[in-house]
């Protein structure tokens, strides 16, 4: 391991962090005890106390164990967007002593389908207007559904621009298997004794990969709290922090850095349910907010306001992200309008966010850091494994405590996601950079196929494979295609079936994956072909399609 970052390491921080022994759960219970007044989210002017979100973290959790049957290491979906229900329904499920699996809310029924049988969840927490999709695996896979309206939390007037589905009244249920959020809450049932420790799983993000199918993560309360708590410290927060929530919940780094770190910390959170510029910039100026992590997206947006110089956004003091590299210029028009460099930082699903972050005092643009808190990063020779001098491009091998325990039920994926090294367990990442003399990280390529758009993963791979159930798809082959404003956007190269040639269009393609799929793996351009370039061994080369369309 080299020690050449340390030259640059934030100043007054030591190297490595002794990491509570404790439940995630527990850092809520500490911080409800510290500061039961005190708001912990603030929801389109609404605010939850610390006190009050632990009252109904503990209400929920006695429900999903007297009435679901919720157990010790038991998987529960949490399918919302961005809401207090979201927060609560995760620490509900930890204090229930089960395993709690996010969901992107734009996952369709078919995706939800797997992620319930592969998770072997039998109970989800649902929001309302999400419920016509998993409705149809109540009976089959799953059991219970709490189903949630957002407007229940959003109980003060506002002059903010408010979402459809937040202003949504509560629609009354008449399905069995199916409990009111707000019937859940009333019913006020204690849970029993908490027994989850350290190492038991609390979180099963899905990831998807080489192969068609998402994976979960398995992360331990252990490895979940390295990045909640080191995230914080390392950017110097304090309990007086205010935090803007913009970026959704189920990604690890929202989780991270707006969820389970600020309940540590015990920062307040201003939460966003969806996107708005206008709404951002508000909140900022409104609650004074000092710390907001965002995406190059984001961040586009948040300056193409054309009203953005008279907002007061001089609380900000940190504003940083990842997911995708933030370019140049953009980062130098936040700096000319905050006074402030993004910080950027690197990590991955199985990382539970950040295993790299630039020093705050010295970040480097279009990087993606130093490695933090105990965390041994290399870059080694993808086939041989040799670790490779700086300046020199490989593969990134990650040990830490961050670094997940493997897939779920998945143990040949598993043993090829990682490499023994110094008698020390290593993380393939599948991505490609180099280092330089001073330690800091440069992304150049990825080994693995993936497509990076918005920050969102789409895995080329599992969209192929829901592309094959069209009725008129011989075979696609899935790529990556540049997009001024996502960065990179899903193109897919299809061969129709010979009867259907010439008569089936690339919008109807698009439009039959709308709804088979989640919009952001939805491909944005399809090209019809004769055939796709094979090996001789009848394997797709999509390198080949890959080359031509860079």
């Amino acid at each position: 391991m080299s020690d050449r970052h340390f030259r640059v390491w934030p100043r007054g921080l030591p190297r490595s962090l002794d990491y509570p022994e404790t439940s995630l759960y527990y850092n809520l219970e500490v911080a409800a005890t510290r500061w039961p007044a005190k708001p912990f989210l603030v929801f389109y002017d609404s605010p939850v106390t610390f006190g009050e979100f632990r009252r109904d973290a503990d209400s929920l959790a006695g429900w999903l164990q007297r009435r679901c049957g919720v157990g010790r290491g038991d998987r529960v979906l949490v399918y919302l967007q961005n809401s207090p229900q979201f927060m609560i329904g995760v620490y509900g499920a930890l204090r229930a002593d089960a395993v709690a699996v996010p969901l992107n809310p734009m996952n369709l029924t078919d995706e939800l389908r797997h992620f319930a049988s592969d998770s072997g969840a039998r109970v989800a927490i649902v929001a309302q207007e999400l419920l016509e999709r998993i409705a149809p695996l109540l009976g089959h896979e799953l059991d219970h559904i709490v189903v949630a309206a957002y407007s229940d939390y959003a109980t003060r007037p506002t002059d903010l621009e408010l979402t459809e589905a937040l202003a949504a009244p509560r629609a009354a249920l008449r399905t069995a298997g199916m409990a009111a959020w707000n019937e859940v809450m009333a019913a006020g049932i204690a849970p029993g004794p908490p027994t989850a420790g350290p190492d038991d799983l609390a979180l099963m993000p899905y990831t998807s990969g080489t192969t068609g199918r998402p994976k979960g993560c398995m992360h331990s309360h252990r490895t979940v709290m390295a990045t909640a708590v080191g995230g914080g410290l390392w950017y110097g927060v304090r309990p007086l922090t205010t935090v803007l929530t913009s970026l959704p919940l189920f990604h690890v780094t929202a989780m991270q850095s707006g969820m389970n770190g600020p309940i540590f910390h015990g920062q307040t959170v201003v939460l966003m349910q969806r996107w708005n510029r206008d709404t951002a910039a508000k909140l900022i100026e409104r609650y004074r907010v000092s710390a907001w992590s965002s995406i190059s997206t984001m961040a586009i947006d948040f300056l193409a306001n054309p009203d953005i110089a008279r907002y007061d956004l001089s609380s900000l003091a940190r504003i940083g992200g990842g997911g995708a590299a933030m370019p140049e210029a953009v980062a130098a028009r936040l700096r000319e309008l905050t006074g402030l460099e993004y910080v950027e930082g690197y990590g991955l699903t199985e990382t539970m966010a950040p295993s790299h972050i630039n020093p705050p005092d010295a970040p480097r643009r279009q990087c993606l850091g130093i490695p933090m808190f105990g965390v041994d990063s290399r870059i080694v020779d993808p086939d041989t494994l040799a670790e490779l001098p700086p300046g020199e491009t490989g593969e990134i091998v990650t040990h830490g405590p961050q670094v997940f325990l493997g897939y779920w039920n998945d143990p040949r994926a598993t043993a090829e996601a990682f490499v023994e090294i110094e008698g020390k367990r290593f993380f393939r990442t599948g991505d490609l950079a180099r280092c330089d003399e001073d330690g800091y990280f440069f992304m150049t390529d990825r080994l693995k196929r993936m497509i990076n758009a918005s920050g969102m993963k789409v895995w080329p791979a599992e969209v192929e494979a829901m592309m094959h159930a069209h009725p008129d798809v011989l075979e696609a082959c899935v790529i990556g295609a540049r997009d001024g404003y996502r960065g990179e956007t899903v193109k897919a190269v299809v061969v129709l079936r010979h009867e259907r040639r010439g008569k089936v269009s690339a919008e109807e393609v698009i439009a039959w994956c709308r709804r088979h799929m989640a919009a952001y793996k939805v491909p944005r351009i399809v090209e019809f072909a004769d055939s796709l370039p094979k090996s001789a061994t009848g394997k797709v080369q999509w390198r080949q399609l890959q080359e031509r369309e860079r």
